[in-house]
């Protein structure tokens, strides 16, 4: 029986546009490096202009067309004008990569609710609303849409304190799965997919504290594949969700962790 299955055209991006959160550095610009190899025009946001145009011009030099927005989306009203400003400048958002996030390191019994505030106003309440508005004014209309969150291994399962102690960060992440799947439900009416990635450990600002007082070897001894992540590891299930490869895929949290998740 003859097929007309190109693998490589389930994952081609020409003319979509990705809008990527947390884009200037880490998984956010690991993730936007594969969307734009890909063929999509990238669009990076992050709070610091100087990082921002740095990781523009190094996704430009490699052929990528790049553009960025520096914007602090855990203010509601700035998400609004951010999803305004990208869809003027962009013309319609096909892929929103939801990558920004933050920690805060406290005892449970110690832990104040300014750090537990802080943490959730970005890492669940920034999502949602960004999610709101590129859904309500692009994604509906056009009747198709990529949402990649991102959440984490420890969102899946506890985090043991002599490795961190972050209450309000595994639980935002847990919180984001629930999220993920209750608007993939509601969403894929309109020909959205919702989805999410849980990665383990991988060197980022985020985590070189963790990693420099508790050490790679520690971290690593219960991963079946016994390393970090590393800067190419979140290329492939990024583009994967993003394209039509993954067309068929809704609701669904695909661990990048070594394995680390399932011992």
């Amino acid at each position: 029986m003859k097929t007309d299955y190109q693998p490589n055209a389930l994952f081609n991006l020409q003319g979509r546009c990705a809008l990527i959160t947390g884009g200037s550095r880490g998984l956010g610009l690991q993730m936007a490096r594969a969307l734009g190899a890909a063929g999509a025009r990238v669009m990076l946001v992050a709070r610091k202009a100087d990082s921002l145009q740095e990781a523009a011009e190094s996704l430009k030099a490699e052929g990528i067309e790049t553009d960025w927005i520096a914007a602090d989306v855990s203010e509601e009203q700035t998400i609004v004008d951010l999803a305004a400003n990208t869809l003027s400048r962009l013309g319609r958002v096909d892929i929103l990569v939801n990558n920004a996030g933050c920690s805060w390191g406290a005892p449970a019994e110690d832990y104040p609710a300014a750090g537990w505030d802080k943490v959730f106003n970005l890492n669940m309440r920034g999502q949602f609303l960004l999610s709101r508005e590129i859904g309500k004014h692009c994604m509906i209309p056009n009747r198709y849409g990529r949402i990649l969150n991102i959440s984490s291994m420890s969102g899946l399962k506890g985090v043991m304190p002599e490795v961190m102690q972050a209450i309000s960060y595994t639980t935002s992440k847990a919180a984001l799965i629930g999220y993920t799947r209750s608007l993939a439900a509601e969403w894929g009416r309109y020909g959205i997919t919702v989805n999410a990635l849980a990665p383990g450990f991988f060197p980022s600002k985020l985590t070189k504290g963790t990693i420099e007082q508790v050490g790679e070897d520690q971290l690593t001894q219960n991963v079946p594949l016994h390393r970090l992540g590393g800067d190419e590891d979140l290329m492939g299930s990024a583009l994967l969700f993003a394209s039509n490869a993954g067309a068929h895929i809704t609701g669904q949290v695909l661990a990048i962790d070594g394995g680390a998740s399932i011992v």
